[in-house]
């Protein structure tokens, strides 16, 4: 076990210690099946004077994946910068494009469901699309991603503190990202089960993982169904 809780300590510390932030004044958050069994012991390594253990710790990336939008952004090359002609057909087409994508994984999954022939009609109705292009003036060899190309100049005069009216825009690439809700919210997953506070040693035990609370540690109820983990003042 202590050879566990130095690979992890040494895998804070690098990024933490090793670039320059003192995890003394941070918390510890711990996930994953045996994060925290591991975690006050990491926290007292390092200094940490608390550590909090979500809800759904031991699932904690499944349910970001399920809690997270639904995202695909989608690029395609200009083959004639210095001509912008069809670009607003092309950046439709690649919307077009991006919302299927995302809005057709909804469909998908309602046909999986059981649901009627119907249910994927109205599968992109919640999808949002951007638009943008990567532009630079002749010569440049960067770019910035602007709304349109009229939009060039400010943003490089903010970005950069000069424009140049009077200069080629070439368009580089074209850009689409489609984003649609959640299929659902951190709050769907249910309540809680009832906790009490409590003083280590001592185990906590969660449907999904299982909390070591070492003694010098308590246990303290958080919001949204966490474990708030505190060393106890000497």
């Amino acid at each position: 076990v202590r050879v566990v809780d130095a690979a992890m300590e040494r895998a804070v510390r690098l990024v933490s210690v090793q670039r320059g932030v003192d995890p003394s004044g941070l918390a510890l958050v711990a996930f994953g099946g045996a994060g925290p069994l591991h975690a006050c012991a990491v926290a007292e390594a390092l200094g940490m004077a608390a550590v909090v253990v979500p809800r759904r710790a031991g699932v904690l990336s499944a349910v970001g994946l399920i809690t997270s939008p639904r995202q695909r952004e989608l690029v395609r090359s200009w083959p004639a910068p210095d001509d912008h002609a069809g670009t607003d057909q092309a950046l439709q087409e690649l919307s077009d494009q991006a919302r299927a994508a995302v809005g057709g994984g909804a469909a998908r999954a309602g046909a999986d469901a059981g649901a009627g022939p119907d249910a994927g009609a109205d599968a992109g109705a919640d999808v949002v699309v951007t638009t943008a292009l990567d532009c630079r003036y002749a010569g440049q060899s960067h770019e910035l991603t602007v709304p349109r190309v009229e939009d060039f100049g400010d943003e490089h005069r903010r970005r950069n503190g000069y424009a140049r009216p009077d200069a080629v825009v070439e368009v580089v690439a074209l850009r689409a990202r489609a984003r649609r809700p959640a299929p659902m919210s951190y709050d769907d997953l249910g309540p809680a089960a009832e906790r009490q506070p409590a003083t280590g040693p001592a185990v906590l035990a969660e449907p999904d993982c299982t909390v070591w609370l070492p003694a010098g540690w308590t246990a303290e109820l958080g919001g949204g169904g966490s474990w708030i983990l505190r060393r106890s003042k000497s």
